[in-house]
């Protein structure tokens, strides 16, 4: 298994080169070939721990998990670039045609701060004056004199999207002092800077600050930003980890799909701190 974390360009250039679902039986009736997965890096990790159980149980099977969103996950199975992608969101009425869509778990979006920063709370009145640029700084909304680092989220991020929608904004209402991709990237921003704020994914937020990361999940919309709160189908930016098929998916593709909706990996999805559907 070969997990590829790297900005789009980059990943778009190698899977120019990569084919998709190779073969799939050998002689003795074993899977074997390859499968391309791309999309959100949500997802990715999970993905790829499954994917290593995968390979363990058919040597003959190689599984190349890329990261770059959830829009480039969805676009690439439409296109054929990748056997499924990976998706932090659901389907678009636009995007349903000629595909199918499975849930592996529920995860949600949360307000992210350094562990150090006094704020315990912020309004979504708040949040909203922070992300279009009347508050800038944290003495503004409760907390120190220091300027606020407002990091948004990348184009085609499903966080981006699901923002926005709850808040009713467009997009170029942010006013972001910077942008990030990746989940691990907004991590390393926010645990290097005790002003920064940003927005990700729950599961991961709350794996990292468990391992020791000096982050700090802020309650949104007055109920707790945790793995409990969205099994308990309370949590406001509650949303599905998905993967994205072709309607005819190759034997390879079913199986893996089958694989990663069964009950042998539902303690790797616990241990990243998502909620599983079953």
């Amino acid at each position: 298994m070969r997990l590829v974390i790297g900005c789009c360009c980059l990943m778009l250039l190698t899977l120019v080169t990569v084919g998709c679902d190779k073969a799939v039986d050998s002689d003795d009736g074993q899977l074997q070939g390859q499968l391309t997965l791309t999309g959100s890096s949500t997802v990715a990790p999970l993905i790829g721990e499954i994917a290593k159980r995968f390979e363990a149980k058919h040597p003959s099977v190689r599984i190349d998990v890329q990261t770059g969103g959830s829009s480039r996950g969805i676009a690439d199975t439409h296109s054929g670039l990748a056997d499924i992608g990976m998706s932090s969101r659901g389907l678009k009425d636009s995007e349903q045609h000629g595909v199918r869509m499975h849930v592996v778990a529920q995860d949600g979006v949360a307000f992210v701060v350094h562990r150090d920063n006094p704020v315990s709370e912020l309004s979504n009145d708040q949040i909203l004056a922070i992300y279009t640029g009347r508050a800038t700084n944290w003495s503004q909304v409760g907390g120190p004199n220091a300027p606020i680092t407002v990091i948004n989220r990348a184009e085609g991020r499903s966080e981006l999207e699901l923002v926005t929608k709850f808040f009713k904004i467009k997009p170029s209402d942010i006013k972001p002092t910077l942008v990030a991709g990746e989940n691990q990237e907004c991590v390393k921003l926010v645990a290097g800077n005790p002003d920064a704020i940003v927005y990700l994914s729950v599961g991961h937020a709350e794996y990292e600050a468990n391992a020791g990361t000096p982050l700090k999940l802020l309650p949104f919309d007055g109920i707790e930003s945790s793995t409990a709160a969205v099994k308990a189908g309370d949590f406001p930016l509650g949303r599905p980890l998905v993967l994205i098929t072709p309607n005819r998916p190759s034997e390879l593709t079913t199986a893996f799909i089958d694989y990663t909706l069964s009950a042998e990996v539902g303690d790797l999805i616990e241990g990243l701190f998502f909620v599983s559907p079953r």
